[in-house]
């Protein structure tokens, strides 16, 4: 299987006959994002992560940002901040290596905000939510 970050097409790339089509598909996804070869075992996991991790992403832009109104920023400004806030995580996971679980860690302030929110995030199940 390809995958594409924005675009997704499964193949088995290990027949011969597609493997000229394969290497095409492949070039051109890698142009225009991230792409990856995967096993068809891949499909479904694949699919739960990435064809429906946007969605819980939106959920969580859109959380942040009901937040940040509720403190008292105007609403496209709370969308901004929220949507460059997941965008600066996820490029730091990818351009560092780091585990997500350090980075959270390091950016937390004993008795600060961060631990309080992740506190409130945990007790009401986020990551379990996440895994099922």
């Amino acid at each position: 299987m390809l995958l594409g970050i924005r675009t997704i097409n499964v193949e088995d790339v290990s027949k011969s006959i597609l493997n000229h089509s394969a290497r095409i598909q492949w070039d051109l996804l890698s142009t225009v994002g991230f792409a990856v070869e995967v096993p068809e075992a891949y499909v479904d996991p694949v699919t739960g992560l990435s064809g429906s991790g946007p969605s819980y992403m939106f959920a969580v832009i859109e959380g942040l940002a009901d937040g940040g109104v509720k403190a008292g920023l105007p609403r496209d400004l709370a969308l901004k901040l929220a949507a460059h806030t997941l965008y600066g995580a996820a490029k730091m996971v990818l351009e560092t290596g780091t585990h997500p679980a350090k980075l959270k860690d390091d950016v937390q302030s004993p008795g600060g905000s961060s631990v309080y929110g992740m506190h409130k995030l945990e007790s009401g199940g986020l990551k379990v939510v996440l895994r099922n």
